[in-house]
Parts: structure tokens; sequence; C-alpha cells
């Protein structure tokens, strides 16, 4: 599958976990006048509110253009609403940041999504939504964190495994197995509403598809005109509505659609008959199963997803899932075995297995583009004028709508610059192709900037974090060459290459106030958490030169000199290159250290250490 996929022969990858887990919270979500994304749309308002820019959903997927949604929904029958996002704190909720509240695995999955699993763990009680706030607002910073576990709603077992299991028959057409296992001593009911939407993209320009449901087979026409099909396997009801904000609830205005985003949750969690469309029709439905599974047993429901009208969609189903298991299986057999050859425990590779799960999971649509973020959509009211000049208001260049590997998809669910780097060493002993073009997307004209600079995220694409990618390419082009035979990509290396240079020129064009080598960065990352902020105007005034934003230069210079070193194998015309960098990095050297005569002494003989130092305004 991998390889048909690399070869275009089969997209195996068109379909995958791109769902993030939030969407609420995030700067593309936020049009408030001051950047308060926290609360512009908060957890409580995400059930009622369309989202602009992307979706969120609890072990979903989606197609690699968001199209369509599909995710798990549930309700125990006590908490207050259906339980369609995870939960967290926000960065000003936490006393330590921001922070989901929830107990969730990744458990497997594949490069190309063939197979996937994961593991969502659910209270029979209700969910302590506002204890959670409340105790952790209460507490310090140093103090530990109130977590889930520790309201005692897992006492006694009372709680749902919930296991989601995707396998593909083909490229687009998804078996769906979610299996709810009762770990009480009693009997408990439980309602599964696994849920299927169309992204709303109609309400700012774009075409709109539909959703109908005959028969519990819910038929999805998309914008683009694609049709798909759900079948869920004897479900007791579909009920369908709008994926449209719930203006009335929110404004307390009048609603455009009469059956709202939050209209299947007010139908179970209410039984309000009136939230949900009769005619079975919308751009959002849901499958429901009510079960009562008895204690310590378990009961699996099944959907299929597929581009193709289907007969007897289930009749394969059970040989399909152990086909694509088996296939799971061998995959990681080889690899796990090349990579551990002296590791006999089954233990340790069941745990690099399922780390590669969590990577291969955080792949997330990432969807901004900025200019219409900064001017505004028509028939919208305009952003305020204040985002003009505020945040990201210098990359109206950046549009982005491509999957990528995420930090995590609740607690970072953007792009990090340098968090990315480190994630494509790891995805190249899976996935080199995807490990490669993850690295190059950075680099691309409408990611980095005309100045060089590459974006560092969401929350201010103008912070300066560590140029490690240089590094990665590096380790990737290894990574390559031991993998594929010994043949070196120096394709992939000169297009790093290429724009990495114009990278490089802006840190020593903006980073190096005093033209001596000693540079200053800002977030760099191992002591990013200071006494006070150095992205921003210093509270002294002046500016710091720092030893650990050099270091990262000199690191940078290493690298550039190592790549050009290898493309001078392939083209003499390199070796100028490599020269350039190796002196570049003895003027960093002698400037930190004293042993030039341009030296900072950014050293401390006696302590052992390099030091920053701090610039005042008189000099």
């Amino acid at each position: 599958m991998q390889e048909k996929d690399r070869l275009k022969i089969k997209d195996w990858k068109k379909w995958g976990p791109y769902l993030s887990e939030r969407q609420w919270g995030t700067v593309r979500e936020d049009y408030s006048p001051n950047g308060t994304a926290w609360e512009f749309i908060s957890h409580e308002m995400a059930r009622s509110k369309a989202y602009r820019w992307g979706e969120e959903g609890i072990a979903g997927i989606c197609d690699d253009q968001q199209q369509i949604c599909f995710a798990l929904a549930l309700w125990n029958g006590a908490d207050p609403i259906l339980k369609e996002r995870l939960f967290g704190l926000t960065g000003n909720e936490g006393n330590h940041g921001e922070d989901v509240k929830e107990l969730y695995y990744y458990l497997d999955s594949t490069p190309t999504h063939s197979y996937m699993k994961a593991l969502y763990k659910y209270p029979q009680a209700a969910y302590p939504y506002g204890w959670l706030v409340e105790e952790n607002r209460r507490r310090g910073k140093g103090d530990l964190e109130f977590e889930l576990l520790d309201t005692g709603v897992f006492n006694d077992d009372k709680y749902f495994d919930v296991f989601i299991e995707y396998a593909k028959a083909d490229t687009e057409d998804i078996l769906i197995s979610i299996i709810a296992c009762n770990r009480a001593s009693n009997d408990a009911s439980l309602t599964l509403a696994p849920t299927l939407w169309l992204r709303n993209d109609w309400a700012f320009g774009g075409k709109k598809g539909s959703i109908k449901s005959q028969n519990n087979i819910i038929n999805i026409k998309t914008p683009d005109n694609s049709q798909y099909w759900l079948y869920a396997d004897q479900p007791n009801e579909v009920a369908c509505c709008e994926n449209e904000t719930n203006y009335q609830k929110l404004y307390n205005i009048g609603n455009p659609s009469k059956y709202a985003k939050d209209g299947i949750n007010d139908y179970i969690v209410h039984g309000n008959q009136n939230a949900i469309n009769p005619q079975k029709e919308g751009t959002k439905a849901a499958a429901i199963f009510h079960l009562n599974i008895p204690a310590n047993q378990s009961k699996q429901i099944r959907l299929r997803l597929s581009k193709n009208q289907n007969s007897n969609p289930f009749n394969d189903f059970d040989a399909i899932y152990q086909q694509r298991l088996l296939e799971a299986n061998d995959f990681y057999a080889d690899i796990l075995n090349q990579q551990n050859a002296d590791t006999k425990s089954d233990d340790a590779k069941m745990v690099q297995r399922q780390a590669y799960a969590g990577m291969l999971w955080s792949k997330q649509l990432y969807n901004y583009d900025v200019l219409k973020w900064l001017d505004g959509d028509k028939g919208h009211p305009p952003p305020p004028p204040q985002r003009k000049q505020g945040r990201n208001s210098d990359w109206r260049n950046l549009k982005a709508a491509d999957i990528i590997s995420m930090p995590d998809k609740w607690e970072y669910p953007w792009f990090a610059a340098w968090d990315l780097s480190f994630h494509t060493i790891v995805l190249a002993r899976l996935d080199i192709d995807f490990a490669k073009n993850q690295l190059l997307l950075l680099l691309q004209d409408r990611y980095q900037h005309t100045s060089g600079q590459i974006p560092a995220y969401e929350w201010n694409f103008s912070d300066v974090n560590p140029p490690v990618q240089a590094m990665a390419a590096l380790k990737i082009y290894e990574i390559d060459i031991q993998t594929n035979g010994g043949t070196p990509d120096f394709n992939f290396l000169k297009q790093v290459y290429a724009a990495l240079s114009k990278y490089f020129n802006w840190w020593v064009s903006q980073r190096d106030i005093g033209g001596d080598n000693i540079f200053e960065g800002g977030f760099l990352g191992l002591d990013n958490i200071s006494v006070f902020d150095r992205s921003a105007p210093l509270p002294t005034g002046g500016y710091i030169e720092q030893s650990d934003g050099t270091a990262w230069m000199g690191m940078f210079c290493l690298n550039m000199l190592k790549i050009a070193t290898q493309l001078a194998l392939n083209k003499e015309d390199y070796q100028n290159n490599a020269a350039d960098y190796f002196e570049h990095f003895l003027r960093i050297a002698n400037a930190m250290a004293s042993f030039g005569t341009n030296s900072k002494d950014l050293w401390n003989e006696d302590d052992g250490f390099f030091y920053d130092r701090l610039h005042f305004p008189d000099g």
C-alpha cells in the first residue's frame, strides 16, 4: 500500500486521522479585538458554533481536504452534554497552563492508515467539568495539577473502555468498529452516536454539500459533487441537523437554520425532538445506538463509510479487518526487527509500536489563510482593526491547507517548526517520503517568509525558534541511505539547502544586532521559561546576546557545512559553500569564547558555563 501511495498508483493516505482534537481556543478561530483566543470560543460554546478553519472530534478521521468528517460521540446518561469533543483547561484556567483532562490512547496505526486503533476511557458517572475547572483554578503554580483520575470517577471500575478501530477495504472504503467494554461489576447503559458531518465552508463563500438518511443508510454529497455512503449495522435510529451556528443560543439573534449544530446533542441529552430534522437531512448526522452492557462484558457496533454503494456492506467486514491487522503486524515486525536487532523483549517492541502510533495519529489538516484571516470574509463582520498590526500580521503570504504532524492535537493543535523537525526524524523510520515532504513543506514560499524566516507556530509566527531544520535534513538523508540500499537523495538535500540558506541569512541579518557573530534569539527551547519574555521588548530596554541562540547558530553552521559537503560529492560547486560555513562557524566560536580578539567572553571559567549578556540602552 505504501509503495502504491508513493508511486501515486493509489491514494491510500486520502483518508486518515486528520481531524483535530481541539479547534476551539485556537488563533485561527479567534476574531477578538485583543487576541484572547482562549476566551473567544470556549469548550462550552464549541458544540453550538460552526468553525471557520477546521473541525474537531474524538478519535476522528476525515479526507485530506476535510470535506467529510467522522468521529466518536457518546453519552453515559448522566452527563449534561453529549461527549463530542475532549475537555480540558485553557491556558488561563490551568495552574500549569492548558491541559487536556481526559484519558485516551493511540494504540496502533500504519503509515497509510489502512489500520488504526484508539482507546477512550469514559466514566459512567457524570463527567466533573465544573470541579476540574474550579479546583485547578484554586491551585497555585507550586501545586500539582488536579487530574480526572483525582476526582474518583473511575473508582470501583465504573467506566467504559471504548475502542475505535478503522480498517480500509480500499482507499475510500473504510470499515469502522466501536467496541464498548463495561469494566464495572454492574450492568450499565451507554449511547454511542458516531457522527458524520460536512465542514462548514459554505458560510464563507464555498459550496454546500448535503447529508440524507433513508433506511439507516446515510448518503453524503460533497461540495465537489462526490458521493459517499455511511452504512450502520442496526442502529436504533439516525438523527440529522445542520453544521450551523446556533446564533439564538450564543448571541440571542435569529438562526438561519432551524436545526443547528447542537441539535443532536439536544435531542439525545434533553429529548428535544424539535432540534433535529424530521426529514432526516442536513449537513450533520449521527447513527444512534442505545446499548445496555452487562457487567464485565462488551458490545460492538459496526459502520462502513464508502464511496461505493454496497448491498451487503458487512458481509466481508471481519475478513477485511483481520487482513489489515495481519498486514500491520507484518509491517511492524519488519520495522522493529530492523531497528531492534538486539532487543528480544516483545514488551519493548509493543511500546515502540504504540509510540509510532502516537506519531501517526497526530497528523492533522492544518488550514489557515492568514490573508483571509486578517482581512475577513465577504458577508461577515470585518475583523477588529487591531488585527492589522497584531498577531501574525506580517505573514500575509502564509497559506496552509496541508496534512502536518502536530506536537499534540489537543494542547498544541498547530504546527511548530522546530518540533516538526524532530518529528520528521522519527517519521523517516516509518514513511521516508512523508518525512521529507514535511520538512520541505515549511520551506515553500507559501510558508517561508520573503525575509527567509521560517514560521514558528500559530500563536506567533514571528517568534524565534532554534534552527534545527538542517540537522533534521541530514538525519533523514542518512536514514534514507540506510533503508533504500545506499542511494543518496541529492535532490532532497539540494531543495533543503537552497531554502535553509535563506533562513541562515535571515538569522545573520536580523538576529545579530552588533554584527559580531553573537546572536539574539527569543523562544529558544531548553530554558524558554525565564524571568522575562525574551521574544518581547525587554523591560530594561536594550537587548540580550544569548549563548543558547549563538550555540544554535554554531550547530546550524556545522549542519549546513555537512549538507554542502554531501552535495559536493555530486557537484563540485558546493565545495566553496562548505568552506564558507566552516569559516562562519570559527567566527562564532571565537566570538563566544575567550580566545579571539573580538570575543564577547560569554564563558565563565569558575562556573564552567556560558552566560547571556544583557546590553542596557546606555551601552
